[in-house]
């Protein structure tokens, strides 16, 4: 009976840690200052609230008064600009690398930065859970050589980068 008990212990341990994903890991810091201002979305895993989306952009305002970064998220959806409001907040000890993002309170999401330019040109950032993704730059285009050099980082933290949609930019 004890071996039998033991042989399901260390199959159920193996089972979790195969099914287990590893948080990826963040850049080591970031310059608020550097990363505030407009960003394009190149590509992102596809996500409901941003569901007909076109010429999708980012912009961080920091309000140092306040203790927190504005976000204004922008897009064209049926031939109209949509866009929406938040605030994001670092997390403490991160080096401003993870923050909380809030569009609707009480709720809260993660906003990892994952991958970041040297010179701020560009960004990947995700969530722990590998399940939202966004691959940023500060031109709507980027070009395939630095686009496929960021995807080969994201598959090595864990991200499966086949599900990335590419974002259109033929506004209007």
């Amino acid at each position: 009976m004890l071996k039998k008990t033991s042989f399901f212990m260390v199959l159920i341990i193996c089972f979790s840690a195969c099914v287990t994903k590893k948080k990826p890991e963040t850049v080591k810091t970031v310059d608020i200052n550097k990363y505030a201002g407009k960003w394009y979305e190149i590509a992102s895993f596809p996500t409901r609230f941003q569901k007909g989306c076109t010429c999708s952009t980012a912009e961080y305002v920091i309000n140092e008064k306040k203790g927190y970064i504005e976000v204004l998220n922008s897009c064209i959806r049926n031939n109209k600009l949509s866009s929406i409001k938040g605030k994001a907040y670092p997390i403490k000890g991160s080096n401003n690398t993870k923050l909380k993002v809030q569009f609707f309170w009480p709720f809260k999401g993660d906003y990892w930065i994952i991958e970041l330019d040297d010179n701020y040109k560009w960004a990947a950032v995700g969530s722990p859970k590998l399940n939202y993704l966004w691959i940023l730059s500060r031109t709507p285009q980027m070009d395939e050589i630095t686009y496929n050099l960021i995807k080969e980082k994201l598959i090595k933290k864990g991200f499966d980068v086949y599900k990335l949609v590419k974002t259109n930019y033929n506004c209007k």
